[in-house]
């Protein structure tokens, strides 16, 4: 494989102190952020202030801040809802917009992708879904509270796989992978069930709109249409129609995202020509500055077309998609869900409240969901996926590990709360229990605690579980994605890794790009 010919490097070295202020004050913040466990610290935080306030001597101004009003009008047209509504019905759609592009990713290239690899997953979801909203159910049987069944269906994923992080490399990657998937088809049976199940009256010709959009959606996927304001414009009016329609409106989020393209202009041999070409003539200009010093940067058009075409490069090769996902992520974990966290957690928790919620057949579902039917639920149904040869376990993975990566499962927190609030804050509710806050704070309070101790002693057991030795395995979410393919193919399974072949360059040398494992590309 032939290589591009060295870049120009400045002749000054390298000054620490030339690094801006700015740059090195966020510096800690930014690494903090690239954690796996960063999005589950900072709800915890969040959580916590959420429950201080709403605690408080302030606590007036904690209730009073989510029922501020918000008006949005166009023309003649006006529509008003409180800070809570905006958060919960408007911002959290962007969260399942986030949820429904990572379910088609691995739908179409991840762990769900195959049959084979997906049943476990598929099944022990459906175990972690179905046992917790039949204890609840039991016992919230023909009272007011019954219609909460859904609360403990849920897994937080961000708190479940930030406890993981927390372990560091003892972990076996097929167990954070196993506890991925797991979160991610729990989360398709949540939006099935609040789509079905907590949504209001049905209007047909709204929803018949919702349709046509989503079809205009599915058109400009098809017809190579690839700019992210274009499904956005589609997006936004999708979201105002399923709003109208009865269901929802955060499903319009997940439905908008089955639309998003996943393919590419270039793919990765006109990627590599064309970079190399550009590289190329970056690299000549560079050397015309840097001989020339009355030649400024600024000046510089080669410069400046060799960088730009580096870009659309760069645009053409990924696919919206992973574009959209990646520019999502940190809005939506340290912006969206931290903030439907402090507008949702804030629980009164003074002697009174916590007596009557705490002896709440609510309260108590949620929590005996969570703690008991979900590590049930997933073990349970995972063992018989294995012993009926339906799946198999991950590779480094033993029983000893599913308990307390089952345990985990129980983590509910985002998703939890958000069916509490459809499920006990509208006025069918508060009509039906005379009080639908009571139930709605006591489905909370279990929700926070079922879901604190199952992080505590999931983290503990699994830690147990593990021992203290660190595991070889290599991260297949990580690296050269060459090896991620080859790892999840079995193709480096007999000790490729383990003998050096890897470490020797093989990938860099360009064996994979020549087409040596077909199975690798």
């Amino acid at each position: 494989m032939s290589t591009p010919a060295p870049l120009a490097t400045p002749s000054a070295p390298h000054d620490p102190d030339a690094v801006p202020l700015i740059e090195r004050v966020l510096a800690p913040f930014r690494q903090f952020a690239h954690t796996a466990s960063a999005g589950g610290v900072v709800l915890l935080a969040v959580t916590a202030v959420a429950l201080a306030w709403a605690n408080s001597p302030w606590a007036e101004s904690y209730h009073h801040l989510w029922e501020t009003p918000l008006t949005v009008g166009v023309g003649g047209w006006q529509a008003t809802w409180t800070l809570h509504h905006f958060i919960n019905d408007g911002l959290m759609a962007v969260f399942f917009f986030l949820v429904g592009l990572e379910i088609k990713r691995e739908v179409l290239a991840g762990e769900l992708s195959s049959v084979r690899s997906a049943a476990l997953p598929m099944l022990a979801a459906l175990g972690g879904m179905v046992v917790p909203a039949a204890i609840y159910a039991l016992l919230n049987r023909g009272t007011p509270g019954f219609a909460g069944w859904g609360i403990p269906m849920a897994t937080d994923i961000a708190f479940a796989l930030g406890v993981l992080a927390l372990l560091g490399d003892r972990v076996p990657v097929g167990l954070k992978v196993f506890l991925a998937a797991l979160a991610i088809v729990d989360d398709i049976g949540a939006v099935l069930v609040i789509a079905v199940f907590y949504s209001g009256g049905v209007m047909w010709g709204a929803l018949g709109a919702a349709a046509l959009l989503l079809a205009l959606a599915a058109a400009a996927n098809w017809a190579g249409v690839r700019r992210p304001w274009a499904y956005g414009a589609i997006g936004l009016a999708l979201w105002g129609t399923v709003l109208v329609s009865g269901v929802h409106a955060t499903v319009a989020g997940v439905l908008l995202a089955f639309a998003i393209p996943v393919r590419t202009r270039l793919n990765e041999l006109q990627f590599l020509g064309s970079a190399r070409r550009a590289l190329a003539d970056f690299d000549a200009a560079a050397l015309v500055t840097a001989t020339s010093p009355h030649v400024s940067i600024l000046s510089n058009s080669e410069h400046h077309r060799a960088v730009e075409e580096l870009e659309t490069l760069a645009e053409q090769a990924q696919p919206p998609l992973i574009r959209l996902e990646h520019a999502l992520h940190g809005p939506v974990m340290f912006g969206i869900m931290p903030l439907f966290a402090l507008a949702n957690a804030g629980v009164t928790l003074d002697a009174a409240a916590l007596a009557v919620g705490i002896t709440s057949p609510v309260a108590i579902g949620t929590a005996l969901g969570l703690l008991l039917g979900k590590p049930l639920g997933i073990a349970g149904f995972s063992w018989v996926a294995v012993r009926l040869g339906i799946a198999a376990l991950p590779r480094g993975v033993t029983w000893r590990a599913v308990g307390p990566v089952a345990l985990l499962g129980g983590i509910g927190f985002t998703m939890a709360l958000f069916i509490a609030g459809l499920a006990f804050a509208g006025d069918a509710a508060n009509t039906a229990a005379g009080g639908g806050a009571a139930l709605l704070d006591a489905a909370k309070l279990g929700v926070l605690g079922a879901s604190a101790l199952a992080g505590v002693l999931g983290g503990v057991l699994l830690r147990g579980a593990l021992g203290d030795r660190p595991t070889p395995e290599p991260d297949p979410t990580s690296g050269d994605p060459r090896v991620r393919a080859a790892l999840a193919d079995g193709a480096l399974a007999d000790g490729a890794l383990a003998d050096g072949a890897l470490a020797d360059g093989a990938l860099d040398d360009g064996a994979l790009d020549d087409g040596a494992p077909a199975a690798a590309r």
